[in-house]
């Protein structure tokens, strides 16, 4: 088995080493992988760190570069530079726990001998040790991206290990001039023909940055609402049935919300389902409202996370 690890990075230098570090840390495993950089148009001193990470020889590196594109354009162009059987998408700032590859390695059967899985999900820790969100419900369960977290009241970040043979068929959908699009975008396009594996162990540790997506939510969405936009409208046309009311009110006020973000008119006329259409309509004038007022509409930049992701 290889593994193949995509980093997409941007003026992330000073948390360059960390990850670099916990690579060569698990090298120990005897587990053949490589790291596939993306640097998207970086400003600060990212080049020359890892030219240097890839001097020392220890591992094996790819550096590639490209102009400012946003970090899912820079994931969707490292995919056709992947040798691996696998794929694990780790973001600049995050890094390995000791034994990951091990970790993985221990399920990896799970994986590659069935044609009806695309992914294993693990989970992900912060510098405490807490585990991110909630733990699956049980070892080995199998389900969806969707599922996990729609029906099943999934919360935090899951971390993917990819069949690479399926995952190089789908990438993530940008629209317009968006340089953001969420990743469940996609996730719900393989949910269709395949399934996730659950396993209860962490292999990534990782704080989310005060400069981050997770932390600027809002304007994430003022940035990238047409991305938003079409996710909500593609889940509106699945089969919602076994989703608790309250996620169905989630859906609702957030089509709406990205809607007028992104001056949708026919958004409306776009809902399928006559309920949905009747709760779309009951809720549209007071959500509108309150999107008016959290989002004063003033001209964002485009230069996506000036700080780094």
């Amino acid at each position: 088995m290889k593994i193949s690890i995509l980093t997409a990075t941007y003026n992330r230098a000073h948390d360059l080493e960390r990850l670099y570090t916990s690579l060569v840390i698990n090298s120990n495993s005897n587990i053949e992988y490589e790291w596939l950089i993306m640097d998207d148009g970086s400003t600060d001193k990212t080049k020359l760190i890892i030219d240097n990470f890839i001097k020392q020889n220890i591992i094996k590196i790819e550096y590639h570069y490209q102009e400012n594109q946003g970090k899912m354009s820079a994931i969707n162009n490292l995919m056709k530079f992947v040798t691996g059987d696998v794929i694990i998408e780790c973001d600049s700032d995050d890094y390995f726990v000791t034994g990951a590859f091990d970790i993985i390695n221990k399920n990896i059967d799970k994986l590659l001998s069935d044609e009806t899985v695309y992914a294993l999900a693990f989970l992900k820790k912060n510098e405490s040790g807490k585990i991110d969100g909630t733990e699956f419900i049980e070892d080995n369960h199998r389900s969806d991206m969707f599922s996990l977290y729609y029906k099943e009241k999934m919360t935090g970040e899951k971390i993917l290990v990819y069949k690479t043979e399926i995952r190089k068929k789908y990438k993530h959908i940008l629209e317009a001039d968006e340089k953001f699009v969420t990743e469940f975008r996609m996730y719900n396009k393989i949910d269709a023909d395949y399934d996730v594996i659950c396993v209860n162990e962490a292999i990534i540790i990782g704080d989310y940055k005060d400069d981050g997506y997770v932390k600027n939510k809002k304007r994430v969405f003022e940035l990238a609402p047409l991305g938003f936009y079409e996710y909500f409208k593609e889940i509106l046309k699945m089969n919602l049935k076994g989703i608790p009311f309250s996620k169905k009110m989630y859906i609702y006020k957030y089509y709406i919300m990205f809607a007028i973000l992104s001056a949708r008119s026919d958004a409306i006329k776009n809902v399928k389902g006559s309920f949905n259409k009747i709760m779309i309509i009951f809720l549209w004038i007071p959500i509108s409202i309150l999107t008016r007022k959290n989002f004063k509409r003033k001209k964002v930049t485009n230069d996506f996370m000036d700080e780094g992701y």
